[in-house]
């Protein structure tokens, strides 16, 4: 029998109105042996995404509802601690979708295997991950921006728009955001380097004030 354990986070109830501690709950399990085929994770990095929230609702969505009395899911960075895998080999970084548990065994499926030397570990989980690759294929694939053109973002100090800004900023756009407070305007216009912001929560009329922008 292993002699790992492994803490993880469950959800308990399904929140009504704003999640609160007593939604989750924190437990302790014994992580199996792996067998041929499998390898066990220890997870360095995890992931807190907005779309979380809307798995806690029992709903039809993109993307199946959190079961109850289960770990919550979510992107995370592990680094492989035994293999019987013929793909991943003990030592080497994945990146999966295994969420908020300290171990886990995988047979791979779903898992990417990563290059810490790219970039850092944690940055799988954001501007080279899928805030990044979202971002990217948004704006380049979808929204195609061409230089001296106006991109204005929403959210834009969000994990995914200040990356948008950033891309549209190296198109040679001219780059407008709306962010939900007066310190994420103040980041974006001196960290992310955009040309405008302003505070959505203190204007009446949107589009007239991207229009002075």
């Amino acid at each position: 029998m292993s002699d790992y354990k492994s803490r993880e986070v469950r959800l308990k109830n399904r929140p009504v109105g704003m999640p609160t501690e007593n939604d989750f709950e924190l437990a302790e399990v014994t992580v199996p042996d792996i067998v041929r085929g499998e390898m066990l994770v220890r997870n360095i990095f995890m992931s807190v995404d907005p779309y979380m929230r809307g798995r806690m609702y029992d709903r039809k969505s993109y993307v199946p509802p959190f079961q109850l009395d289960h770990a919550l899911e979510g992107g995370c960075v592990g680094r492989v601690i035994e293999s019987n895998h013929g793909r991943f080999k003990a030592g080497e970084y994945v990146l999966d979708m295994m969420g908020w548990r300290e171990y886990y065994v995988s047979d791979g499926t779903g898992m990417t295997l990563i290059d810490q030397k790219i970039a850092p570990l944690s940055a799988f989980l954001g501007c080279v991950g899928m805030p990044g690759l979202t971002a990217y294929v948004g704006l380049i694939d979808i929204g195609k921006p061409k230089a001296g053109e106006t991109v204005f973002v929403s959210a834009a100090s969000g994990a995914v728009g200040s990356i948008v800004c950033q891309i549209a900023k190296l198109k040679g756009c001219y780059v407008v955001g709306s962010a939900g407070s007066d310190e994420k305007v103040s980041w974006l216009l001196a960290e992310a380097g955009i040309n405008a912001a302003f505070n959505y929560k203190k204007i009446d009329n949107l589009m007239a004030e991207v229009g002075k922008r």
